[in-house]
């Protein structure tokens, strides 16, 4: 590369780097075309980018936004994973795709500039997707409500079962 294009390849990644919330560094040696292929295509639909980086040129960029605790897992072949939107499906992303291929393995990351062990990244993979948390909450909150809804509607019966026997009485007298 050239040295412009080495300042412009920084100062791109410093751009993006600085508007993602979620950054997953990855070792992805021994992953076949065809599964880098298929990982992108995943993460693609996460809203995530996937990039095989440079080590010397990312750190540059972390350094200049100062993301200096990124340059821990800036070693050896690294690929980077990062994300503006919900960072839950790009964790979940490579759980699922970790599963299946063994050859990829999550060197850390950086979640809201909280550094995130590669078990850490693991856990945010397992939590459930947002509609799911989105329904226990409502399902929560309707809990009690349906509760009341029912309690109330068991007194009402009992009144309208005392109304008819103190009718049915008047009726008989």
């Amino acid at each position: 590369m050239k040295r412009k294009d080495k300042e412009e390849f920084v100062e791109e990644m410093a751009r993006e780097l600085e508007k993602a919330g979620l950054i997953i560094a990855a070792d992805y040696r021994g992953i076949t075309v065809a599964g880098v292929t298929e990982l992108r295509r995943r993460l693609k639909a996460e809203d995530c980018r996937y990039r095989v980086v440079k080590n010397t040129l990312t750190r540059l960029a972390c350094r200049k936004i100062g993301l200096s605790q990124m340059e821990a897992f800036l070693e050896g072949p690294t690929a980077l994973a990062y994300t503006d939107a919900d960072p839950v499906g790009p964790a979940r992303v490579f759980l699922e795709f970790g599963r299946e291929n063994d050859a990829l393995s999550v060197k850390g990351g950086l979640l809201s500039g909280q550094l995130l062990a590669p078990e850490e990244v693991k856990a945010l993979g397992e939590i459930p997707p947002r509609e799911i948390l989105l329904a226990r909450v409502c399902g929560a909150f309707q809990s009690p409500l349906s509760g009341l809804a029912r309690a109330l509607q068991g007194n009402i019966g009992k009144l309208a079962y005392a109304l008819d026997a103190v009718r049915r009485l008047k009726e008989s007298a």
